[in-house]
């Protein structure tokens, strides 16, 4: 029997007793769960092989990434409303003249791929896929539609990032983020972490699962099956040395729940000094599209990079925000509660996106909030 390590606050006690039902039903299965109040700890457990391990989660990388964006929003740095091709002239070409760094980061610029491909090298080497990104004519009529930029997303960040300060997205994230508030979640695994990290386990499949969208978009911005799973497993995800490495902003950060709590926890000013005020925060968290992802053919909502509850994955209030990823993962931040969660699974999920128990035990943990703020 699995037994779950750590410590819950007494009122949070119903969350460590879900997590321990599962992990006694599944010995195989694992997870590690953090949750920060205000900037108190109030849950912090693990269960399962692996549970205290680093490891990769996939698409979860998009939203911490977005904490840089969030930086430069906050400075000045780069507008939401400006054309993007203000701060990148070459991305123009192709009548995408007009694409403003709002469309392009909420996913309707209409560039989930590129007619020649997406190569894993050129989300490690992201000048390269920019290149092709800006050559690129969209796939559909900018701001007609959204679908998920599952990897050019990364792409388009790193660039406008590059473009607008002369630096890289990770290393900004590691000075300027990371390092001054000590959080355990990297954007390119240093060589000293590297004996701690384990690959997130595979699904078990029992033949009956939906393996994924299938259809034309999503067989280009993911692989020839179009599964999400596929691609970035083998290719584009935290399985890759050289994308944990260089830790790209699509689906190549690594590290633990703890350590994404604490970051969520610094957006919602908690954690040392305000990553960017809480306004830039709050029009990045508002809902700029909802419907049907026309890449995915999956009902999704987001606002500024982050994902956003709906009824379809009401994994929080409608006024938070956060990421999940392929293998199961989540981490977001809830200002309606004062609430930063991190969720990791240490067994891919089936199909990919967010594990349906961390939705269970973040509903378990707003309830115990919203009884101790009385």
């Amino acid at each position: 029997m699995n037994s779950v390590e750590g410590g819950a606050r007494p009122d949070f006690a119903p969350v460590r007793a879900r997590l321990a039902e599962w992990s006694a039903a599944d010995p195989d299965w694992g997870a590690q769960l953090c949750i920060l109040v205000g900037d108190q700890v109030v849950v912090d457990l693990a269960c399962g092989p692996g549970a205290h391990s680093l490891t990769g989660v996939y698409s979860v990388s998009k939203g911490v990434a977005a904490t840089v964006i969030a930086m430069l929003l906050g400075e000045g740095n780069l507008e939401l409303d400006r054309a993007v091709a203000y701060y990148w002239p070459e991305f123009a070409a192709a009548g995408k003249g007009e694409i403003t760094v709002r469309q392009l980061l909420s996913h309707q610029a209409g560039l989930p791929a590129a007619d020649d491909g997406i190569r894993p090298e050129d989300a490690i080497d992201s000048r390269a896929g920019a290149e092709r990104l800006a050559r690129q004519r969209p796939l559909w009529r900018p701001g007609a539609a959204f679908g998920y930029h599952g990897i050019t997303i990364g792409i388009l960040m790193e660039e406008l990032v590059r473009r607008t300060t002369g630096e890289e997205l990770q290393d900004l994230y590691e000075s300027r983020i990371r390092a001054p508030r000590d959080i355990e979640f990297f954007l390119g695994l240093p060589d000293d972490q590297a004996a701690r990290y384990v690959d997130p386990r595979p699904a078990v499949l029992d033949g009956s699962a939906d393996p994924g969208p299938r259809d034309d978009l999503a067989a280009a911005a993911f692989g020839p099956l179009g599964r999400p799973g596929d691609g970035l497993l083998a290719e584009f995800g935290p399985h890759s040395a050289a994308v944990r490495r260089r830790g790209t902003a699509a689906a190549g950060g690594v590290g633990s729940a703890r350590g994404l709590a604490r970051l969520y926890a610094a957006t919602l000013g908690h954690v040392g000094d305000p990553i960017a005020p809480p306004e830039t925060f709050a029009e990045m968290a508002q809902m700029h599209v909802r419907g049907r992802d026309v890449v995915l053919d999956a009902s999704l909502a987001f606002g500024i990079v982050f994902m956003k509850p709906h009824l379809d994955m009401p994994f929080a209030s409608f006024r938070a925000y956060g990421h999940d990823g392929a293998g199961g993962a989540i981490a977001f931040a809830d200002p309606a509660h004062d609430l930063a969660f991190g969720y990791i699974p240490t067994r891919m999920t089936v199909p990919g996106g967010v594990d349906a128990r961390a939705i269970e035990l973040s509903s378990l943990a707003r309830v115990a909030a919203g009884r101790a703020r009385g």
